[in-house]
């Protein structure tokens, strides 16, 4: 007998742990655009024929994902990143031509979504409109008992009353208190134990059943939209934001799992991250902390069924901002920018071992861009979940550059650029000289249509997924940038025309389809 490496009485070192996760194994391709984005006659891009015809594109392009922000109902700055709910569906997505067909809205209320721009949305708008036609539509559907092709409504309220009940009634709250915050509520309201014993409760019945109904008919026609895009073999990438709004059902519900100060009920510290390419003062989120130390003592059942709801929703969760799993910026109150705070150790690989329990074949993407340490690193392989990578970060230094293509390892999503970075023409026009020579050199081009250069040298890489964001497939300028960090106003605006989705199946499709081929995507 031979042994090879240590002698026979040198105990051999133990075997590394296998990754949780390990589910990114094939090639392909996908377009990052949320709903709201799609073309449409109802102030925003929603749950309608406009969606299926995108999906449509995805098929004749030969793409396989659909990429999404996240869906929850947005609140501060309008914002998917700051929801009132981490369950629930954005009720600007609905679409009202179902409830026309039914007979629980004359046609004549869709034409008050006539004046609304078709380029961007007017957020402000849909919210004076959209709440008081889903009110009507509510009324009519419990006076008629109209049977909608969505199931059974009592099931759906009982199959999700873990979240719904908290949710609906918090929404009623808002409404009754005029929008303000839940720390500004009276006393009785502000505490949920309390709330549920309020005389507020009954009053608000109706309400509170409205809301549900909005949440009913959102994931009806979700799950229609995620059964089309079955049919022609596209999954959906879902977002999840690590953080939740501090004015949420979530923190109002549970704020035993937030670090709150429990006389105001608001935050000690909040959420960001310190300076970086974004922004000179850092980004101050405003996020409620986690108490990990609660999380941890009931076995992160709160995560678990976040993560589970949002699995339910789409085929595969990016979870945004992954480093603060391993180490979060806790800005202490009161602060005016992120540029102090102190980096606090973050639950780390004992959450991913919670969600591989009772979700084992979870497909996660890791956010993980900026500045990384050597344990985040650690903790993204121990996971096994891949990283993200993005071209526009990849020429200002040297060949070692980490976002270059030929330095993608294959367990990685590549993309041009994301929703947070300007389209790729608006990146290119306002680079550095010195970053667009590297450009320039390194792919071989003019510069001259540089969003396709990046889109082909997105396919070429040895990453696994390549998303695009619809903006690069249309090689739009600045203006249509979708979200600028550190800027609380004016994003997330940005909406495709219908006649630039319809110019891309004459000749994008085709040309991504063989481009598909030709990379093995």
């Amino acid at each position: 007998m031979t042994t090879t490496g240590k002698s026979a009485g040198t105990p051999a070192a133990p075997a590394p742990e296998a990754p949780l996760f390990n589910w990114l194994q094939e090639r392909g391709a996908g377009v990052l655009l949320h709903p709201t984005a799609l073309p449409g006659a109802q102030g925003c891009g929603v749950l309608d024929q406009n969606a299926v015809r995108f999906l449509d594109f995805l098929r004749a392009a030969g793409i396989k994902y659909w990429q999404v922000c996240p869906l929850g109902p947005t609140g501060y700055g309008d914002s998917p990143y700051q929801c009132y709910s981490a369950f629930a569906g954005n009720p600007v997505l609905i679409d009202l031509g179902v409830l026309v067909r039914y007979g629980l809205l004359p046609a004549s209320d869709l034409t008050a979504f006539a004046p609304l721009p078709a380029d961007h949305v007017d957020f402000e708008a849909l919210a004076r409109l959209k709440p008081r036609l889903l009110e009507t539509a509510h009324g009519l559907f419990k006076q008629k008992q109209t049977a909608l092709p969505y199931g059974d409504y009592a099931a759906f309220c009982r199959r999700e009353g873990h979240w719904l009940d908290a949710y609906a009634y918090y929404r009623a709250l808002k409404d009754h208190f005029e929008g303000r915050p839940w720390w500004e509520w009276s006393q009785e309201a502000r505490d949920y134990h309390r709330a549920l014993k309020s005389p507020l409760r009954a009053k608000l019945a109706t309400a509170t059943d409205a809301w549900r109904f909005g949440q009913y008919l959102f994931f009806g026609q979700w799950a229609q939209l995620r059964a089309a895009a079955k049919e022609r073999g596209i999954q959906i990438i879902g977002d999840l934001p690590i953080f939740v709004a501090g004015d949420s059902a979530d923190a109002w519900a549970n704020p035993q799992l937030f670090e709150l100060d429990p006389p105001t009920s608001q935050p000690v510290a909040v959420a960001g991250v310190p300076p970086d390419y974004f922004s000179a003062d850092g980004q101050m989120w405003g996020n409620p902390l986690y108490d990990w130390k609660a999380h941890r003592a009931d076995g992160y059942a709160w995560w678990c069924a976040r993560l589970r709801a949002s699995l339910e929703q789409c085929d595969v969760v990016r979870i945004d901002h992954f480093r603060g799993f391993d180490e979060y910026w806790r800005i202490p109150l009161p602060a005016t920018n992120a540029r102090k705070g102190e980096w606090m150790p973050g639950p780390g690989l004992e959450l991913f071992r919670a969600f591989q329990r009772i979700l084992p074949d979870a497909r996660i993407i890791a956010e993980d861009l900026g500045v990384l340490t050597d344990s985040v690193n650690t903790l993204r392989a121990a996971t096994g979940l891949p990283g993200m990578l993005v071209l526009q970060f990849a020429w200002g230094s040297d060949a070692k550059n980490s976002y270059l293509p030929h330095n993608a390892p294959r367990n990685a999503v590549i993309y041009p650029g994301t929703h947070d970075n300007d389209t790729t023409v608006g990146w290119y026009r306002s680079a550095p000289e010195y970053e667009r020579d590297r450009v320039r050199r390194y792919l071989r081009v003019s510069g001259e249509d540089v969003a396709w250069d990046f889109i082909r040298a997105s396919y070429a890489s040895p990453a696994r997924l390549a998303v695009v964001p619809l903006q690069d497939l249309l090689s739009l300028g600045a203006e249509a940038r979708f979200n600028t960090p550190g800027v609380a106003a004016g994003n997330w605006r940005w909406r495709c025309r219908a006649e630039s989705l319809e110019k891309l199946f004459t000749g994008a499709a085709k040309y991504l389809r063989e481009l598909a081929e030709l990379t093995g995507r």
